[in-house]
């Protein structure tokens, strides 16, 4: 781990404060995962130490008289706090503008995909369309080359037509019966 890098209790000894008081000047940072040690013990960064000393510094000068200089060097102190947190929300902005750009060229690129699929199944429905009604008017033409019925061919359908129609066949149980009265 970095020597810049020190625990709550480091910094709260090394200004002669409470470990709660760091805490409660922790609070003021901008809300964002801590750093913690290989022992999982959080740890403040350079830039947070700063921060925090100048409000701990703030806090016990209030019954002296401020020092021009050294508010000057708490505001500079706050100031290069903030530049920093601003540009590490500049570069996660950036990479999640990053990723989202590259999501939106994939959803462009199955947009197109989709689209020829579109087309192409529209395109086999025409096909499809076409070839139905071609079956269609080959079928017509089929039976309107159905050969014509001759004249002789005509009597023979009309005498089958006045003929009687025959007997209905009998079932096997009525033959039975037959040859069982002539037994």
């Amino acid at each position: 781990m970095s020597e810049n890098l020190k625990t709550i209790r480091e910094l709260a000894e090394e200004l002669g404060v409470s470990k709660q008081a760091i805490q409660y000047h922790i609070k003021s940072l901008t809300n964002k995962t801590r750093q913690t040690n290989d022992k999982g013990i959080v740890v403040l960064s350079l830039e947070e130490q700063q921060f925090i000393r100048s409000k701990v510094d703030k806090q016990t000068n209030k019954n002296k008289t401020n020092d021009k200089q050294k508010d000057k060097e708490t505001k500079w102190d706050i100031h290069n706090y903030l530049i920093s947190e601003l540009d590490e929300v500049k570069k996660n902005r950036d990479k999640q503008l990053a990723v989202k750009d590259k999501q939106l060229e994939n959803k462009d690129s199955q947009i197109s995909q989709m689209q020829n699929l579109l087309d192409q199944q529209q395109r086999l429905a025409l096909q499809d369309k076409k070839l139905l009604e071609e079956y269609k008017a080959e079928i017509k033409d089929l039976k309107a080359l159905a050969m014509p019925i001759r004249e002789d061919e005509k009597d023979v359908s009309h005498q089958s037509e006045t003929v009687p129609a025959q007997a209905k066949p009998k079932k096997w149980w009525q033959f039975k019966k037959r040859g069982q009265k002539n037994d």
